[in-house]
């Protein structure tokens, strides 16, 4: 009896497959779920943190209220939502070059194409403008030995930087580094005033008082004079924005899942945007036109949307909620 040979070539050679798709359009399916738990599992651990330390967590209005070219004006969350609005529009400009394909309109492909990348990069750059400003600070703010992050206000409630009040005490200050024989201690960048130059212009300026990192009824809790005056006495450092070990906003945790949440669908924007541009100059040499097919710029536009709907679960979460 002769042996029947059933052939699976059309599997991997782009031919139909389950549902109709294309083996290459199943495979970024498969890459967009797993991707996807990996961002649920991300959002879960930002979400148990937040839940576990809500009374210290910094509150979003006050991280995020820079707008570019606007110093000094108070823009809670404004930025982010434009940045949100450009990464959606660009979303439906990649719709727009995934219809032409399917009309075979080669120009009509570019130009969509041309915009998506044109929003890829502008929501790029703007993120790393908010990374900027939330590294650099804008206030300022003390550490305690226990942790505590202690902000300044006036008797208004308004933040107040450090640099209004500080006295400078010209002292010698020194960094830790190790080859000034300090071994296995390192330490960053001297803040810009010590924390007897902080204390000293506290208890000079009678008009400002402590806020703590506490919140009651959606406000952060401000001390009298006396118990500002008390909790200064166990300052050890002066703390300017952010990074992975302590942050003037409030709790470190806040940073840490900022820098990697916020990185980790940065490298996916970034990796989108590189996609789009290989495919865009595929496009103007007409290597699909040649194909009769435009399936490429269909399969990058799933990750591009992809990519766009993980920024709308971050934006909500992380900035929102």
């Amino acid at each position: 009896m002769g042996a029947t040979v059933i052939s699976h070539e059309d599997a991997l050679d782009g031919g139909p497959g389950p549902l109709g798709a294309t083996y290459g359009k199943m495979m970024m399916w498969f890459f967009i779920l797993s991707d996807a738990l990996t961002f649920s599992g991300f959002l879960a651990a930002y979400g148990f943190s937040r839940f576990k330390f809500i009374e210290t967590w910094p509150i979003a209005d006050e991280v995020f209220n820079h707008f570019p070219f606007m110093h000094g004006v108070d823009a809670p969350m404004y930025y982010v939502a434009l940045m949100t609005f450009i990464l959606i529009f660009s979303s439906v400009t990649m719709v727009l070059a995934v219809d032409a394909g399917h009309h075979m309109k080669k120009a009509k492909v570019a130009f969509y194409m041309f915009l998506t990348i044109i929003g890829g990069f502008i929501f790029l750059g703007s993120q790393a403008w908010e990374w900027k400003n939330f590294i650099k600070g804008e206030y300022g703010a003390v550490e305690t030995r226990g942790g505590s992050i202690l902000q300044f206000v006036n008797a208004s409630g308004e933040r107040v930087a450090l640099a209004d009040f500080a006295k400078v005490l010209h002292e010698e200050r020194v960094q830790h580094t190790p080859d000034k024989g300090v071994w296995f201690m390192g330490e960053s960048a001297l803040p810009s005033y010590s924390v007897a130059e902080v204390v000293e212009g506290f208890k000079a300026n009678p008009d400002v008082l402590v806020r703590t990192e506490f919140i009651k009824d959606k406000q952060k809790v401000v001390l009298t004079r006396e118990e500002s005056l008390k909790r200064l006495e166990d300052v050890v450092y002066v703390v300017e924005g952010a990074n992975m070990y302590r942050n003037e906003y409030g709790s470190k945790l806040f940073a840490n899942f900022f820098f990697f949440i916020t990185g980790f669908h940065g490298f996916h924007v970034f990796s989108g945007v590189l996609l789009n541009v290989i495919v865009f100059f595929n496009v103007l040499l007409g290597t699909y036109e040649k194909r009769k097919s435009y399936e490429m710029v269909e399969k990058v536009g799933l990750y591009w949307h992809f990519v766009d709907l993980v920024w709308v679960f971050v934006f909500t979460f992380f900035y929102l909620v």
